[in-house]
């Protein structure tokens, strides 16, 4: 069965959403409720040599000061780094050192004034490259004591990945140009609409907590890590989510809250002021400094490609010790090289933690790597599409870590993408056309789903997968109601509540459709079996003969012979529920041949790879430096789309977010590593009045063992090439490619 289009129908959260009806964090209130504030540290690095909390304790309508000293001792992290609250040592500014719970948010804010805090400052490590120095001093220098098995570590180095295959020195000699190109990129913000929000209440020894993120069961084992509970003594649910884009995801503030919560002995809610958003949570786009060589034949062959890239960590590893490896395949990039040695560090500086910001790593590499591309095309006088149709990986093609693709669309993405935006017509003279390709890994793993049907027909599906805006979890009845013959507004959907539904990793990686999307599946071809069973009981018939659709169960062949779904359930309802469970089954990983992958975090081979090129139009303002995209063609291969509706959405949400990466979106910092711009008049994000005309076309390939009906994910891959795309428009205008990301203004205004 392949689904090109679905039928429309009104998503469960959508009534709520457009109306404002729906509740978030911040709209709940309950009885006897306190507000939370923390104390940050302020500054990048120090020790601390004194810490007071018995003044803000003694203020009136202070219900709880906390410290690290009421908590327990317990360092967490990808890399086991840190403890709730700083003890010793403050590594960033947004560094929670005390946290308050209060009567009113005066009353917190004067208790946070009353805390006393002295430091001793500590040397700043703040530059990728001088951080790798023997003498560098160190951001942790206890990190020894860390348990950190599964990572290359080494002093400032929190994680190490290297790909290795052929012979790139020979590869080097054999080439008859070899171009070096070096690219730095700021470091950026997810920026969702929604600050984060989180409110706890225990009753008794059990403690719920409703958050704010795309990870529900991530934040509840968070919990459980840190403040010492059991599983069941934490319930972790999500009201509506304001967007997350990556920001949202993992553990951090719910402990606190908790914790102040159990102290204060009331529910506490904490919200972030839009500064703080920016500052204290731990999931930055990290920084990154790109170095790449590559060897060529005359005939623009590859023959071999070298890179280095530093990726800045932060303060804290949060969830980017597999960066590195993540950060080395988009540097090598989808295309054929025999001979590639790609190495790549995270580095522990005093700024805040990166994190899985909307495909993390990609963005940065991909535009370093294209912007490489077209300065390798210009080198042996190709154009640079038809450069990327000799070089680009097809169906079949053996790729830089060893693997041999099934049938991909990449070769036709480059194609439909040109094609669509008059690649290679006459445009204004302060116009140009880039091209860009790029790909992002599929992320199988375990989700699980039950669904019933009730005795009035009425269907119900209890996820774990998390929605924080994609549509990802709305589809999830269409699929239901398309192997059951019924309407996807039959069923309704109990969602984002540790406590009702099986596990699903969360919002993250783009595998809720994905992967629970097989669950779905799997459970609705198992709710079926039963119904089939039921009906051919009722029918005197054969349970493989009868077919469900329409809202019936009938006998093939004969369809006057029938009964409905409704009067099955009711059936049912006397001696056996229509009720079923499913799980994904977790794919394993395609095979690798004659590469080394050092460091290896799981994420050179992909299953079910996503593909995408995009070429965009754009116009420059030579006297200021002004650069405005005036159009984009986006083409993908995201195997079968499910829900057009919803595809389409994610590709224009991410080529905009992508605009903002490319031109106007990064994190300044003072000489003391404090964030000049946090703030959304200072940070600058693209609008709708920003929006070019968007093309989106998919080219759909019904991908075996992938997702639902042969789907492939797609909430990342439309932010993946979009930079690198305005990039080498940008390059053509200006005469020479932009070093630097974003390519502000400025930037450019110098360039030309």
């Amino acid at each position: 069965m392949v689904v090109t289009e679905a039928r429309k129908f009104i998503r469960a959260d959508g009534p709520d959403k457009v109306t404002g009806s729906g509740r978030y964090v911040a709209d709940i209130s309950l009885t006897g409720m306190a507000v939370a504030k923390f104390k940050y540290a302020g500054i990048a690095h120090a020790r601390i040599t004194r810490l007071d909390v018995a003044k803000a304790r003694a203020i009136p309508g202070v219900f709880a000061v906390l410290t690290q000293d009421d908590v327990p001792n317990v360092r967490f992290g990808a890399i086991p780094d840190r403890t709730l609250f700083a003890s010793d040592v403050v590594r960033f500014e947004g560094e929670v050192v005390a946290a308050v719970a209060a009567i009113d948010t005066r009353t917190a804010s004067e208790a946070l004034d009353a805390i006393e805090v002295e430091y001793e400052p500590l040397p700043i490590v703040d530059d990728l490259e001088l951080a790798l120095d023997d003498e560098s001093p160190l951001v942790h220098s206890g990190w020894s004591e860390y348990d950190a098995d599964h990572v290359e570590r080494n002093r400032n180095v929190a994680s190490f990945s290297s790909i290795a295959r052929g012979d790139v020195v020979a590869g080097f000699d054999e080439a008859d140009v070899v171009i070096t190109s070096a690219f730095e990129a700021d470091a950026s913000h997810a920026v969702p609409i929604e600050p984060r929000g989180i409110l706890a209440q225990w009753e008794g020894e059990n403690v719920t907590i409703w958050s704010a993120t795309q990870v529900p069961f991530q934040a509840r084992a968070g919990v459980c890590e840190t403040l010492g509970l059991a599983t069941n003594k934490v319930r972790v649910i999500v009201p509506h989510l304001g967007g997350g884009f990556g920001g949202k995801c993992g553990f951090h503030f719910e402990a606190h809250v908790a914790a102040l919560a159990r102290a204060a002995g009331r529910p506490v809610k904490l919200v972030f002021t839009r500064e703080e958003e920016f500052v204290a949570p731990d999931r930055r786009r990290e920084g990154m400094t790109i170095e790449v060589t590559t060897g060529l034949r005359k005939d623009g062959t590859l023959v071999a490609r070298r890179g280095r890239l530093l990726l800045d960590n932060g303060a804290y590893t949060a969830d980017a010790d597999f960066f590195p490896q993540l950060a080395a395949m988009h540097l090598a990039g989808p295309y054929k090289v025999p001979n590639v040695l790609i190495e790549a560090s995270l580095i522990y500086t005093n700024r805040q933690p990166s994190g899985s910001v909307r495909a993390p790593t990609a963005p940065q590499a991909c535009w370093a790597l294209e912007s490489h591309t077209d300065e390798l095309a210009a080198a042996v006088g190709m154009d640079p599409v038809d450069f990327r149709r000799l070089n680009a990986i097809d169906s079949g093609a053996v790729g830089v870590v060893g693997q041999t693709y099934g049938e991909i669309g990449l070769q036709a993405c480059i194609e439909a993408a040109v094609d669509t935006i008059g690649y290679g017509s006459v445009v204004a003279n302060d116009e140009a056309i880039g091209v860009a390709i790029g790909w992002w890994p599929s992320f199988p793993g375990p989700s699980g789903i039950y669904i019933k049907i009730d005795d009035d027909g009425a269907g119900q599906i209890i996820t774990g997968a998390q929605e924080c805006g994609t549509g990802a979890v709305m589809t999830l009845p269409g699929l239901v109601a398309g192997e059951l013959g019924m309407r996807p507004e039959d069923f309704d959907l109990v969602y984002q509540d540790t406590s009702a539904a099986p596990y699903d990793v969360g919002a993250t990686g783009s595998q809720t459709l994905l992967n629970n999307g097989r669950a779905a599946l799997s459970g609705a071809r198992e709710l079926g079996r039963q119904l089939k069973e039921l009906a051919a009981e009722h029918l005197e018939a054969s349970a493989e003969d009868i077919i469900l659709a329409n809202g019936e169960a009938s006998v093939a062949g004969s369809p006057t012979s029938s009964v409905s779904i409704v009067q099955l359930a009711a059936i049912a309802a006397d001696n056996n529920l229509l009720l079923a469970h499913g799980s994904s089954e977790v794919l394993e990983d395609p095979p690798l041949v004659g590469s080394t992958c050092v460091g290896d975090q799981g994420v050179a081979a992909w299953s079910a790879p996503q593909f995408s090129c995009h070429a965009v139009r754009v116009r420059l303002d030579r006297e200021t430096g002004v650069v405005r995209v005036l159009e984009v063609s986006a083409a993908h291969d995201s195997g079968t789309i499910i829900n057009h509706v919803g595809a389409v959405g994610q590709v224009e949400g991410g080529v905009l977010m992508g605009i903002g990466q490319a031109l106007t979106e990064g994190t300044r910092y003072d000489e003391g590593s404090k964030q000049l711009n946090p703030g959304l008049l200072e940070y600058k994000l693209q609008t709708i009045a920003d929006a070019p005309s968007i093309t989106t076309q998919f080219v759909e390939i019904n991908t075996p063992d992938a997702g639902p009906h042969g789907a492939k994910g797609l909430a990342e891959a439309p932010n993946v090439a979009t930079a690198g795309a305005i990039a080498n428009a940008v390059a053509k205008l200006v005469g020479q490619p932009l070093r630097q990301l974003p390519m502000t203004a400025e930037r450019i205004w110098e360039a030309v």
